[in-house]
């Protein structure tokens, strides 16, 4: 009955195979038409040309710049550039002080800004808040004017199921729209307990903003101290005018002092305090949905952050510092380029490590960012100096004749197997022609989704593959023909060769994929090209070894054309190396001994 049963597991397997190609068919026609997708693959720098652009460092005042500095900058934005894919893209260093950034195509404005921006994120305690436009200097005979700039007005911090703390206050002094944005969440992944702080804060803001005008009384002992503030400090803050789009060009960022500063819209301005946890304490970040308390993913972007073990202990402290200080004191700013995108207060403490930003991204802007502080900061900003497009280094001559050279390749495989193995040989050809289409198609959508482009050392990849998949071929092949040999049936050969040819295939498929993943990891981009294509071409030489071809050699072994042993079927038992006898159903066995006369026996026995 088992064996009744195993036509229907291989058309079923033979079917699912080609179904699995139709449909990635069809999703790449579908995103040409109504995507983004391209009917080709993508090319690389050296084949299509692309874009180079010269980075330059963006100093301020004696700010200079160190060859290590440099050095560090082109290896993140190597980095940041690798993260779009494999595309060939080439970063280098100018002189002593510009980096060339040279991509394939035309890269849009976004990403010129993901490569050249700082992207250094900081956590900086807020000291004072409020509206993003100049106010009057304070008075002495007026010395609340102080205390409702800098924000501090009557304000509430609650806590909640979800670890969400909202900040409210009058649109004059917050900015109501600005406020919505910031509304933010800081969150632990595992909350022992759950604080509420709710203060009152008229008295306290005006006093503390009162005496950040007057000076500081003593040396300040810790981030979140009011005597950062000086009277440089106040009064830079009254005239910080965040709706002027150059404001904050001249900004000195130093981790170690406190910081006058705008969020993004230019509708609120802050005075911070020195650096508390820096972007480099950040071990890893991701992008996603929030997951909302019933465990359901909600419409709210997220940015989650893990800190290596200092500086989670140095944010678990923080988070209960700051849970009894009156706001803003209770806000803990996030800062991105100087710029705060977030300004969450604490209602709860973060003991474990790990926080979640929310500041209005999109998944697409969040994910950049998320990337971008994965790798580090830029130790220094850099600006745009020049743009310029550049002309394939190799160009459609070298691609014509690289495809050439795999065209002669395939065509000497084709005609060795048909040779060598007559019919059976189309197998070969048809496994190479549905390997081909099935890469063609993964390589055009890995250009559509994940931007990958293909380059002259990625062709070479595709060209060698083609020896690596006929040699599973053979392998196969050449087992089920030393079961022949043996004596077995034609169908009994194929399930036995295949249970031995598997295990070789299998071996070798993966000494390859493992050559090429090592390769991947330590090459440089001019040859990780190749050894992308060459791991990608060994799993799908072994998904079409597995789920095409033995399931049509199986189902052609009970052709009678093959079980009769044709002499053009490949094997025929004349061709095998024995003087086999098709003796039926698929069987060949070893022709007879040859029959001696009776006067021969009589004269051997005589002889004897």
């Amino acid at each position: 009955m088992a064996r009744k049963g195993r036509p229907d597991v291989e058309k079923r397997t033979f079917i699912g195979f080609l179904a699995i190609v139709l449909a990635l068919l069809g999703l790449l026609v579908g995103a040409n038409i109504w995507g983004t997708a391209n009917a080709t693959p993508k090319l690389g720098l050296d084949l299509e040309g692309g874009t180079q652009m010269v980075l330059t460092p963006r100093l301020v005042g004696e700010q200079s710049v160190t060859t290590e500095q440099i050095a560090q900058a082109r290896d993140i934005i190597a980095e940041r550039v690798d993260s779009q894919g494999v595309s060939g893209s080439e970063v280098t260093t100018q002189g002593e002080a510009n980096i060339v950034v040279s991509m394939p195509g035309d890269p849009t404005r976004q990403q010129e800004d993901n490569l050249r921006r700082s992207s250094a994120l900081q956590f900086r305690p807020v000291l004072l808040t409020g509206s993003g436009t100049p106010v009057p200097a304070p008075s002495a005979a007026n010395p609340s004017a102080t205390g409702t700039a800098s924000g501090s007005a009557t304000t509430s911090g609650t806590a909640t199921t979800s670890g969400t703390a909202t900040s409210s206050a009058t649109a004059a002094e917050t900015g109501t729209a600005s406020q919505r944005r910031m509304a933010t969440t800081a969150t632990a992944t595992a909350t022992e307990s759950t604080a509420s702080a709710t203060s009152t804060t008229g008295t306290q803001g005006a006093t503390g903003t009162q005496s950040g005008s007057a000076g500081p009384t003593a040396a300040p002992t810790s981030t979140t101290d009011l005597n950062w503030v000086t009277p440089e400090l106040a009064a830079a803050y009254e005239k910080l005018d965040c709706s002027d789009p150059t404001a904050l060009e001249s900004i000195i960022d130093d981790p170690a002092k406190p910081l006058v500063t705008c969020d993004p819209e230019g509708t609120q301005k802050f005075l911070l305090g020195p650096v508390a946890v820096g972007g480099s304490d950040i071990s890893d970040a991701t992008a996603g949905f929030q997951i909302g308390q019933n465990g359901v993913p909600t419409s709210i972007v997220e940015i989650q952050l893990t800190f290596d073990s200092d500086a989670a202990k140095t944010y678990g402290d923080l988070s209960i510092e700051m849970l009894n200080l009156p706001s803003p004191r209770n806000q803990l700013a996030s800062t991105l380029d100087s710029r705060v995108i977030v300004a969450p207060s604490f209602n709860e403490a973060i003991p474990g490590g790990q926080a979640s930003i929310t500041g209005g991204f999109g998944f697409e802007e969040a994910q950049d960012l998320a990337k971008q502080l994965k790798f580090g900061a830029l130790p220094i900003s850099f600006d745009l100096q020049t743009r310029t497009q550049i002309s394939p280094t190799l160009g459609e001559e070298q691609l014509r004749l690289g495809l050439i050279a795999g065209l002669v390749g395939l065509l000497l495989v084709v005609g060795y197997s048909l040779l060598q193995y007559r019919a059976l040989g189309l197998v070969t050809v048809a496994s190479i022609v549905v390997a081909a289409v099935l890469t063609y198609l993964v390589i055009t959508l890995l250009g559509w989704t994940q931007n990958y482009r293909l380059d002259m050392a990625g062709v070479t990849g595709l060209i060698v593959a083609i020896g690596v998949t006929a040699d599973s071929f053979i392998v196969y092949f050449e087992r089920i023909r030393d079961e022949l040999r043996d004596g077995r049936t034609l169908r009994t050969a194929v399930e036995t060769g295949w249970r031995r040819a598997r295990r070789t295939i299998l071996v070798a498929d993966g000494v390859n994929f493992l050559g090429a993943l090592v390769l991947y990891l330590l090459a440089s981009s001019s040859v990780r090209g190749f050894a992308f294509t060459l791991g990608l071409t060994t799993l799908i030489d072994v998904f079409v070894v597995y789920f095409f071809t033995h399931p049509l050699v199986a189902l052609l072994s009970r052709r009678k054309f093959f079980a009769d042993g044709h002499p053009w079927s490949g094997v025929d038992p004349n061709r095998l190396g024995t003087a086999g006898r098709y003796v039926g159903r698929g069987r060949f066995a070893p022709a007879r001994p040859a029959t001696s006369s009776p006067a021969s026996s009589s004269a051997q026995g005589s002889r004897a």
